[in-house]
């Protein structure tokens, strides 16, 4: 049986919607991006608890439309909109003040299973479910499920992921083994490739997989994680926990006249 009338109007008003959206990207993802790189809230802005709870009940709404939409070949489309609409959640920062960030797995959800080779969603997935969702095992169990379909060969810099998976597993996890696994893994995907940033992953990769098998309480291992952290989160505040971190454990951070960051590990 086909679609009713009433059914096809819906359905093609909702692609027309999609295929607008995804028009004005570009636009979308510069703005919210911005929030993701100074997360400086608008002190004035406030939603009245009916409001953060219907804001919360739209975006669940939008969630449920979006996981169970037919892709009809176009799974990207949706892997991307979901994304989109992510970072709108995320950057909607009055509403997160009172419903905090518990929905960003399951946007992470469809933006994964949709089109796992998606891979700058991944550096979000990580950010926005581990560290603000405060679900480290559910960010592990996402990207698990997106590098089970991936391979270094189909996609470079894959080994990334990896990477963050590995510090997710040991700094909120707890589970040195796992993380020494996921660092060898990006090692050796990393190492398929000759560029030097390539080959700087591979090596670093390797130096904390060695210290983690030789040593799983190992400071330098931990302290290349939280390097990790800190290279790879938007918020400044954790930012200046991963810096705290990195000093309790003996490591320097130190940031080069040319804005590189770097860190001296202590030897043990």
């Amino acid at each position: 049986m086909g679609l009713d009338v009433m059914e096809q109007s819906n359905f093609f008003k909702l692609i027309g919607t999609l295929v607008l959206g995804l028009g004005s990207a570009a636009a979308i993802a510069a703005l919210q991006l911005q929030n993701f790189q100074t997360l400086e809230p608008d002190l004035t802005a406030t939603l009245t608890p009916e409001q953060a709870t219907q804001t919360l009940t739209q975006e669940t709404n939008d969630l449920n439309l979006l996981s169970r939409l037919p892709d009809l070949g176009f799974s990207n489309l949706i892997a991307n909109w979901a994304y989109l609409k992510y970072l709108q959640y995320f950057g909607d920062i009055p509403a997160r003040r009172q419903t905090g960030f518990g929905l960003a797995p399951d946007y992470f959800d469809i933006t994964i299973n949709r089109d796992p080779h998606f891979l700058r969603a991944y550096l979000f997935l990580y950010n926005g479910v581990s560290l603000y969702a405060g679900q480290p095992q559910g960010a592990v169990d996402l990207m698990a499920t997106g590098l089970s379909q991936l391979t270094p060969q189909t996609d470079p810099q894959a080994y990334y992921i990896w990477r963050y998976k590995a510090t997710a597993e040991l700094l909120f996890l707890g589970d040195p083994q796992a993380a020494r696994q996921s660092f060898q893994t990006a090692a050796d995907w990393a190492s398929h490739f000759d560029d030097p940033e390539s080959q700087a992953v591979a090596a670093a990769s390797q130096r904390t997989a060695d210290f983690l098998a030789q040593n799983p309480d190992s400071r330098e291992a931990q302290i290349e994680s939280w390097f990790n952290v800190f290279l790879y989160s938007f918020d400044p505040a954790v930012q200046e926990l991963a810096r705290e971190r990195i000093d309790t454990l003996g490591g320097r951070l130190e940031i080069t006249s040319d804005g590189r960051a770097t860190v001296r590990i202590p030897m043990e």
